[in-house]
């Protein structure tokens, strides 16, 4: 190697050096950015000319210095896919939790403004008036505890399917955050394959894309494979949302009120083409809204349905006594409640009778003092077909359920911080690395730089001061 080679090598170590400084305070910058991947400098010595016969030398040769071969984003592909399968699991089960705990909430089981606590109240005024047939004031309780029955079931009725609908606007929200996302992963899987095919920088935008694919996991589940070109297909129940630099966009579709069927999420390019998503938190809302199936349907609906249920058999049962009594007056097969055919039952609910002259709480030529039927009607809320014993198992089965589904969803968001731990552990900044690699980097270019001076005061004396000893 000629003198002036010295020159070349010490310059790619003060090269090399001061990338390794760079990609050092790039991480040193970054130890607080949300996603970023830490980096490193790969650095690869240049092989000795001879050695590699490319000159031919009779005596050991050294190497030509040192090339930065890249920089390498310390990221592990396997661990990231772990994560977005914790966010696909959180995010399903934390919608559902948080949906069935509102639902409960409104419950408000037991309490003094709950369903169960209104039904007592009814049956007890009945009581009252089977030991008082014929009082206007005892009437008058069992009037005003009816009328605030009929309004507990409707209002339940009614916010439950306001829930129902807000819950159903946050999907379609999530919808367009899906599509938005899909056309972002899209847009830089093609800014990565441009810039990768230049021979430019890409780890930061790789960051990004994996940012945006956690999220989309988060929102609708999903799978990531990576492509040779550098770009990433995301898909969806097994179907393509983001091919290469192509977003195949979703839509949701079906119901837009409850009881008008089952809302469905399709392909914006083959409607009628149902998605199952089985993750995220666009497939845990969308599995709450679900229409009523017999007690295994979509929560919400399946409390509509027992809602008008309650209204229905409660209608049924008392009608069917209050019909056999008699009332101060005489008169006989009257109804007490009466349903809107034209509404849900839980809304259509209401009190036929204004006064105690459309009570019937006498049996048939007892007399008016007589209290038998109001006391039959009284003992309706107790046995095994009692309506308040089909409403406490539904509002407990809807607990044990929500129950359950925290549970799921606390267990998710463990599995997840450990995904995501395990992932920082080996892409996240450490500082005390850091500062160790920025250490030996500034000595490399200290050491570097020594070498370069000497190589040139070495010349500077070769080249001016050679022949002239002795003058």
């Amino acid at each position: 190697m000629s003198t002036f080679g010295g020159l070349t090598t010490s310059f790619s170590a003060l090269t090399a050096a001061r990338t390794a400084i760079e990609v050092a305070g790039q991480n040193i910058a970054n130890v607080k950015t949300d996603g970023y991947t830490r980096q490193r400098a790969d650095l690869v010595a240049n092989p000795a000319l001879g050695s590699a016969g490319l000159l031919a030398t009779v005596r050991p040769s050294v190497g030509q210095g040192v090339t930065v071969a890249g920089v390498t984003r310390l990221a592990d592909e396997l661990a990231s896919a772990r994560v977005r399968t914790g966010f696909a699991a959180a995010g399903h089960h934390t919608a559902r939790a948080a949906a069935l705990t509102e639902l409960e909430d409104r419950f408000a089981e037991p309490g003094d403004a709950s369903v169960s606590t209104a039904l007592q109240a009814f049956w007890a005024s009945w009581q009252d008036l089977s030991n008082s047939p014929g009082e206007g004031a005892s009437a008058a309780v069992v009037l005003e505890r009816a009328r605030v029955l009929a309004d507990r079931l409707a209002a339940g009725s009614t916010e439950t399917a306001v829930q129902w609908t807000t819950l159903r606007a946050d999907a379609a929200t999530m919808v367009a955050e899906v599509n938005q996302t899909a056309e972002r992963v899209a847009d830089l899987n093609d800014a990565i394959r441009r810039t990768g095919l230049a021979g430019g920088a890409v780890n930061e935008l790789l960051d990004e894309r994996d940012r945006l694919t956690a999220q989309l996991a988060e929102l609708a589940g999903g799978e990531v494979h990576a492509r040779a070109d550098g770009t990433v297909d995301v898909l969806v129940a097994g179907n393509p949302l983001v091919t290469g630099t192509a977003v195949n966009r979703i839509a949701l579709a079906g119901a837009t009120a409850p009881g008008g069927g089952r809302v469905t999420l399709e392909w914006e390019r083959r409607p009628g083409a149902p998605i199952g998503l089985d993750g995220g938190a666009l497939g845990g809302t969308l599995s709450v809204l679900a229409p009523a199936s017999g007690g295994s349907g979509g929560e919400l609906a399946e409390t509509l349905a027992a809602y008008d249920r309650l209204a229905a058999d409660l209608a049924a049962q008392v009608n069917a006594v209050h019909r056999a009594g008699t009332t101060v007056a005489g008169a006989t097969g009257l109804d007490f409640f009466a349903l809107d055919p034209d509404v849900p039952a839980a809304l259509g609910l209401r009190v036929v009778p204004t006064g105690v002259e459309g009570i019937a709480a006498a049996a048939a030529g007892a007399g008016v003092l007589d209290g038998s039927v109001a006391d039959r009607i009284s003992q309706l809320g107790v046995g095994a077909g009692a309506p308040d014993v089909g409403w406490a198992g539904f509002v407990t089965g809807i607990g044990v359920t929500t129950g359950a589904e925290l549970d799921r969803a606390a267990l998710a968001e463990l599995r997840l911080a450990s995904a995501v731990t395990r992932q920082q552990s080996q892409a996240s900044v450490d500082l005390d690395e850091e500062n160790m690699s920025l250490l030996l980097a500034q000595t490399a270019y200290q050491g570097a730089a020594r070498v370069f001076t000497a190589i040139d005061e070495m010349l500077d004396t070769l080249i001016n001061r050679t022949g002239t000893v002795g003058r």
